[in-house]
């Protein structure tokens, strides 16, 4: 399989790649780059971009941050912790810098757009080279030269992506899967959350442009596609003409080709019929969707700005189910937001027993400085949080074995990611997204296959493969 690693002509003029190589090539044959992306697939996607660059102006990628000569961190600010982490790396850099003074350090992403973050990190960190925020990234081969000749260089915009975003190819990391940024920014401003300061409003990029991408990677024998954005059922209301996520969605299906296709992430408010139809119709589109509930309080739901109640989350439940009993489904939970009580807390339990998630990922709330939530004082103790957290996970647990038995004795549908922690057995996701591990040769890798389910645990089921003959039987 191809795996797509340069940029195209018009993305990087010929004069900026000829300035740039004419600094950084002087008395060496070799220049490394390390890359390190934090936090979310949005982020990884961001990075991908990023490596793509660097291969353009000549640098060599390296996994050996040792042994580079330019470091960049794409940096995550959801929670505080994550930038609490990076400073950490930087102090480790540090030292790194003082044996080579060569070496250019690079900090970017969402905790670079932060304004107070980034005069926190010129003031307490000079070594640090360039930094910019998530809406520049096109701009960093000039942020760089910028450097190279002596200018000092910093920005936390969160504007527009200019033109040239679209000219950059990623160099993906993954031979078969591949993720495809179809919207930036978010609208919704969670009381919680962080992402709309850092990412920006909501900005679509064109269905002509994603199309194209999505037709290059299926012809380079990409399996599955990912389509990605802070709220992707926002997606296309910015545009000229507008477009909703469900026609774009038929649109990419529409391509020729065997892939999967699967999205990230959705906003209960904006799940449509037209959406939820979409998908169940679909022979491309997975069989799963993720939506987030965050909490089975209507109180805590309204404190959180969601702008839905549980009884409406439930609608959109419903109305799945009932059009396929066994569609999967997983969700976000954030336990101990400022104030909850038992009552709400017992509200998150019956939603998790009444919906029967697949899977749950779970949060104990965390105060992110610079969201409307961490101005409430909070009264309940540190312990609570954590004894309420046990309980949860205890019971989906409880549901998810009960739930996972759906799938005994059936075949699914695999693609085949990689081998699993137990020798000699392979591991993947069916279109349902859910984990199925199998004895199998490595030689699979990378290719649809179809087990039988024998067994089923709290988080995947196990099988064996079944052939083209057997399934005919």
């Amino acid at each position: 399989m191809k795996i797509q690693d340069t940029v195209l002509a018009e993305a990087l003029p010929e004069s900026l790649l000829a300035q740039l190589r004419s600094h950084l090539f002087a008395g060496r044959e070799e220049i490394r780059a390390y890359v390190h992306s934090f936090g979310c697939q949005l982020n990884v996607s961001d990075g991908e971009r990023i490596r793509g660059m660097l291969r353009e102006i000549g640098f060599t990628l390296t996994e050996k941050r040792e042994e580079a000569d330019l470091i960049l961190l794409n940096t995550c600010a959801v929670r505080e912790s994550a930038e609490d982490h990076v400073y950490g790396i930087l102090g480790n850099i540090k030292h790194e810098k003082v044996r080579n003074p060569d070496l250019i350090l690079v900090l970017c992403g969402c905790m670079a757009s932060e304004e107070q973050t980034s005069e926190y990190v010129r003031k307490h960190y000079p070594f640090v080279d360039i930094v910019f925020g998530t809406a520049s990234l096109s701009r960093f081969p000039q942020l760089l030269l910028d450097h190279l000749e002596g200018v000092e260089v910093s920005t936390c915009d969160t504007g527009e992506y200019d033109a040239m975003y679209e000219g950059i190819v990623p160099s993906r990391e993954h031979p078969f899967k591949a993720a495809v940024p179809v919207m930036f920014g978010c609208n919704n401003f969670c009381t919680y959350c962080i992402v709309p300061y850092v990412r920006g409003r909501e900005r679509s990029r064109r269905p002509e442009q994603i199309l194209q991408e999505v037709r290059e990677l299926v012809r380079d024998g990409y399996r599955e596609i990912m389509l990605l954005g802070q709220n992707v059922n926002s997606y296309g209301k910015d545009l000229p003409e507008p477009i909703t996520f469900a026609q774009l969605l038929r649109q990419v299906e529409a391509i020729p080709g065997d892939f999967v296709i699967r999205f990230l992430s959705s906003h209960p408010k904006d799940a449509t019929p037209e959406l939820l139809d979409t998908i169940l119709d679909s022979r491309k589109i997975g069989r799963h969707l993720h939506l987030p509930v965050q909490c089975g309080s209507n109180r805590i739901l309204k404190a959180m700005n969601r702008r839905y109640t549980v009884e409406k989350y439930l609608e959109t439940v419903d109305y799945l189910r009932q059009r396929d009993p066994d569609f999967s489904l997983t969700t976000d939970l954030i336990v101990g937001f400022p104030n909850e009580s038992e009552e709400d807390f017992q509200g998150t339990l019956d939603l998790v027993q009444q919906v029967q998630y697949d899977n749950l990922y779970t949060f104990i709330y965390s105060k992110r400085r610079g969201t409307k939530a961490a101005e409430i004082e909070d009264k309940t103790p540190d312990a609570e949080k954590r004894q309420r957290m046990e309980r949860l996970l205890k019971l989906q647990r409880e549901v998810a074995t009960a739930h996972y038995q759906r799938f005994l004795g059936r075949t699914l549908r695999v693609l085949v990611e990689g081998e699993s922690k137990r020798e000699g057995f392979l591991m993947g996701k069916d279109l349902a997204f859910i984990i199925v591990e199998f004895p199998g040769d490595p030689s699979l890798i990378g290719r649809f296959v179809s087990v039988r389910v024998t067994q089923t645990r709290n988080w995947a089921v196990e099988g064996v493969l079944v052939t083209p003959e057997e399934e005919q039987q």
